[in-house]
């Protein structure tokens, strides 16, 4: 793979994760574009929690009454949140990688009652399907996401994107131009439609997956160019 394919992370990765770019020869630029203040909250009585974030699940660890709300069944969106959730002695009930496939479960308890913790920044999918389905819920804001724009003074061949969030902060000193964007998941992708030629999706909506989508779309591609060269 040639030594100048350079990809720009927006955010900092976990070094073994960075790790894999290296490894395929890939030369690393990573920034965190937004930043995450946790939230002080008061988590009402409820039958169950839904966590949209491990953010949110962080804001809960640090609560005071950590020992009541853990008797708390879950429910929530994305492997690491449920991961997250279940190391620090939760019980999930179900988890789903888009919050448009964990509705079909949620509206199914008509009679219960849901707290549900999120960020300032979110999508109305789960709260506009328990008020159509006249399911009771509290909502909790439970972290603060905050743009944090950074020039990057390079045109990279691709940039790896976690979220809306950074892909508007990206786009407040930076324009695509032509690098491939590889994004986390759809809700993140559709934040690039007006601003991306290209875009790939992760096959599941993890950083490592979006890591992996990246390091093959770049191997094809140098295979393709020796090909043409032979």
């Amino acid at each position: 793979m040639n030594h100048q394919t350079q990809i720009v992370s927006t955010k900092k990765l976990l070094p073994n994760q960075k790790q894999f770019l290296l490894n395929a020869d890939l030369s690393v630029i990573e920034a965190d574009f937004i930043k995450i203040s946790l939230n002080q909250v008061s988590i009402p009585d409820a039958d169950y929690l839904i966590f949209t974030s491990s953010n949110a699940v962080r804001s809960v660890l640090q609560n005071p009454e950590l020992n009541r709300i853990q008797k708390i069944p879950c429910y929530c969106v994305g492997e690491k949140t449920s991961k997250l959730l279940i190391e620090n002695g939760f019980h999930v009930e179900a988890s789903a990688d888009y919050a448009d496939i964990l509705v079909k479960t949620l509206v199914q308890k008509t009679t219960a009652k849901f707290a549900f913790i999120c960020g300032n920044i979110r999508l109305n999918t789960i709260p506009d399907a328990l008020t159509s389905n006249s399911i009771i819920f509290t909502e909790i804001t439970a972290y603060q996401t905050k743009l944090d724009p950074i020039a990057i003074n390079a045109e990279p061949h691709g940039i790896l994107f976690f979220s809306p969030s950074a892909v508007e902060s990206y786009l407040v000193n930076n324009s695509i131009g032509n690098s491939v964007c590889f994004c986390i998941g759809t809700t993140t992708a559709k934040a690039l439609e007006n601003s991306c030629n290209t875009i790939v999706i992760a096959q599941k909506p993890t950083i490592e997956n979006t890591i992996i989508r990246a390091i093959k779309y770049f191997n094809e591609l140098n295979q393709t160019s020796h090909t043409k060269l032979i």
